[in-house]
């Protein structure tokens, strides 16, 4: 309960901090959605001036990042029967993990190799997870960090620039109801998109062979 206190104390006082705390937060396994940090604070920037949005975008992306190197990095160390044994835990299960989740993400990093700790930032369901299969199988730092800031810069800017434009024409407390449509759509058109060019990678290298 303290802890969901001090989080809506951060979202109620907004500032390039406490959106990079949030964020750091929801890139971990902390259950807690971009979509009532990122677009307020948009909103913000185009209503009240407070904040400027390019310095919103880059904020949260680096509370992505922090948060997704937490999870990279106890993947990492721990290993892969410890995660999943906490993932089943009731401890887990408090921060809404499960044995499923985590096989999931882990299945589509296999799937899909390196490329998915970008792909999946833009995806739903496994956008705050893919960095524990990342860890689990030891990618390199630097394409893991390059890759996790590229997919939370463009998704970040998306929740950004739908917040300012909301701006002018809804009242701040409607906000979370339009942009969690608006989300789920962008979710899912980017998970076809991935969908698509994963099929063509994979046709391409067929040709090849």
């Amino acid at each position: 309960m303290q802890t969901m206190a001090f989080i809506q104390w951060c979202i109620a006082h907004l500032n390039y901090w406490t959106i990079t705390l949030l964020m750091a937060i929801e890139s971990s396994f902390i259950p807690l959605p971009s979509e009532i940090v990122v677009p307020p604070a948009g909103y913000m920037a185009a209503s009240t001036g407070e904040m400027n949005i390019f310095l919103v975008i880059l904020f949260s992306t680096l509370g992505c990042v922090i948060g997704a190197l937490v999870n990279y990095g106890l993947a990492y160390w721990l290993g892969r029967p410890i995660v999943y044994k906490f993932a089943n835990s009731r401890l887990g299960h408090l921060f809404m993990l499960n044995e499923q989740k985590i096989y999931k993400s882990e299945s589509f990093f296999q799937h899909h190799g390196s490329i998915s700790t970008f792909i999946g930032r833009l995806m739903p369901a496994v956008r705050h997870l893919i960095s524990i299969p990342a860890g689990l199988a030891r990618m390199k730092l630097s394409n893991f960090v390059l890759f996790t800031a590229l997919g939370s810069l463009i998704w970040n800017s998306i929740l950004a620039v739908a917040g300012y434009y909301f701006a002018s024409v809804i009242p701040l407390d409607q906000l979370h109801e339009h942009i969690k449509v608006y989300s789920t759509k962008v979710g899912y058109g980017f998970l076809v998109i991935g969908v698509l060019l994963v099929a063509y990678w994979v046709y391409k290298g067929m040709r090849k062979k």
